[in-house]
């Protein structure tokens, strides 16, 4: 154990010195918020008005409640994936400037090396994803505020799980990565795909029947869900005590990815959480399952 928490605290310290590493973690969350806020807000606003029943009036802080949700859900759903890559981007670094092999000459077990890289990285990703959070709930503090203390609890509890994911999915990917090329190739990848597939970008509703459904064994969509449950659920309590069509409310839940569907299944919230965490377990136990190889072929 003192291994790992020695390991653990030099990957932290490495991590935040790196002034590449740090900024490069902290450029995804902060220029989706920009980009959101500026622009693409106003085209879900627009995009929520024109569909209002005929005659029928919200409060401007209901439909900013709205919007501000989608963007919280969004920007947290990708960062929680693109911030654990850059994070995790000191493993790799750690092979090809040769410190690895340091570690290898000395006491230290493989499967501790492992075990601080994915604390590590999951701690960085999880304090950034935080600062992410924070800017988000502020500005939603500043637009329309319908979220309770119990919301902000399971939203700070789904981030947690969509780290630990995230931070599954990057080490397992990152593992077979050698070359500073190789993580900017991915890390480019990473950042300018996830977004789309899991529904942060555009919501998986506007694509085509056959898209959704091959969206829809993905996991990193129902973690964009869930975070979006979180964020908007006080917003949709809302519009129901404002006596607001429920035909009205379901069909803009499943139009903004708040309600999923397999197959044409409606998938429950429990089951989504389901999905997320039995797909981390299974990362993370490759994850180690890799490393206990790799030390047997060498």
């Amino acid at each position: 154990m003192t291994d790992i928490k020695f390991l653990v605290k030099r990957n932290i310290k490495m991590f935040f010195k790196d002034k590449g590493l740090f900024f490069t973690s902290l450029i995804t969350p902060f220029i989706l918020l920009v980009l959101y806020s500026t622009f693409l807000s106003n085209v879900y606003k627009s995009s929520f008005v024109e569909n209002l029943p005929k005659g029928f009036k919200v409060a401007d802080s209901l439909i900013n409640g709205l919007v501000g949700g989608q963007l919280i859900g969004s920007l947290l759903a990708v960062s929680c994936i693109t911030v654990a890559f850059c994070s995790n981007m000191l493993m790799v670094q750690d092979k090809f400037n040769g410190a690895r092999d340091d570690f290898r000459i000395t006491p230290v077990k493989s499967s501790h090396l492992a075990l601080g890289y994915f604390l590590a990285t999951l701690t960085c990703t999880f304090i950034i994803c935080l600062f992410a959070m924070v800017a988000g709930l502020i500005y939603i503090a500043c637009i329309g505020w319908y979220i309770t203390a119990t919301d902000i609890l399971m939203l700070i509890l789904t981030l947690f799980i969509m780290v630990i994911f995230g931070t599954s999915l990057s080490s397992v990917i990152n593992f077979f990565l050698s070359s500073q090329g190789q993580i900017s190739a991915v890390g480019s990848l990473v950042s300018s795909v996830y977004g789309f597939i899991c529904g942060a970008y555009m919501p998986i509703s506007t694509f085509s029947d056959g898209l959704q459904k091959v969206i829809s064994f993905l996991p990193g969509t129902y973690g964009t869900s869930l975070i979006k449950q979180n964020a908007l659920r006080g917003v949709f309590e809302e519009m129901s005590k404002t006596h607001f069509p429920s035909k009205e409310i379901e069909m803009i839940k499943d139009s903004i990815d708040y309600n999923l569907y397999f197959f044409d299944n409606k998938v429950s919230t429990l089951s989504m959480y389901a999905i997320i965490s039995g797909f981390s377990i299974a990362m993370l136990l490759l994850y180690i399952l890799m490393n206990k190889f790799s030390k047997k072929t060498k």
